[in-house]
C-alpha cells in the first residue's frame, strides 16, 4: 500500500469511494453519521484537493482508503480537555477518513492512521488529533488500538 495526496484527476475516483461507503453505512450503521451526496462528497474532495489535504491510500486494486490531513479542527477543539494544551497550527487533525468496505479488517485503517502520525511529525506537528462523533465505536476503537485517548466530547 501507499499514500499520495490527491490530485484534481483523482477527485471522481475519491468521490466515488466516499458515496459508495456512505451509502453503505445508511444502509447499515452509519457510525459517523455522514450524509449520502453531501459530506463527504465531491465538493469536500475538489476542496480538500486543491487544499492539499486529500489523502488516499492505494492497493494493487485502486483505493483502498482515503482522508483529510489538514490544520483546521473544523470544530470545537478548544473546548475540548486535551492532554497537553496546543496552540491551533501546533497540531494535525485528520478527517473523513474511510477504508474500503470489502477490506474491512485488513489493516487499512491503522495504516493510514499511522501515516497521519508520521506525517505529522515531518511537518513539525507536535500533536495528531482525530474527531470522532460520538457512537462512532469502529473509529474510537481503531484510534486507542493506535495509541490515542479518547479525550471526551466537546
Amino acid at each position: 500500500m501507499i499514500v499520495r495526496k490527491g490530485t484534481e484527476r483523482d477527485i471522481p475516483a475519491v468521490s466515488d469511494f466516499y458515496d459508495r461507503t456512505v451509502k453503505y453505512l445508511c444502509e447499515h450503521i452509519n457510525y459517523p453519521k455522514w450524509t449520502y451526496k453531501q459530506y463527504p462528497a465531491e465538493a469536500f474532495v475538489r476542496a480538500m484537493t486543491e487544499e492539499g489535504s486529500q489523502f488516499l491510500c492505494m492497493d494493487s486494486d485502486g483505493i483502498a482508503g482515503a482522508f483529510v490531513l489538514n490544520r483546521d479542527p473544523q470544530g470545537a477543539y478548544e473546548n475540548a480537555r486535551w492532554s497537553r494544551e496546543l496552540s491551533r497550527g501546533e497540531y494535525m487533525v485528520c478527517h473523513a477518513l474511510a477504508s474500503e468496505i470489502a477490506k474491512h479488517g485488513h489493516g487499512i485503517g491503522r495504516y493510514m492512521v499511522e501515516y497521519c502520525i508520521d506525517y505529522a511529525k515531518g511537518q513539525g506537528c507536535r500533536a495528531l488529533r482525530l474527531d470522532v462523533v460520538p457512537g462512532n465505536t469502529p473509529a474510537k476503537k481503531l484510534y486507542e488500538r493506535c495509541g490515542f485517548r479518547y479525550m471526551g466530547d466537546a
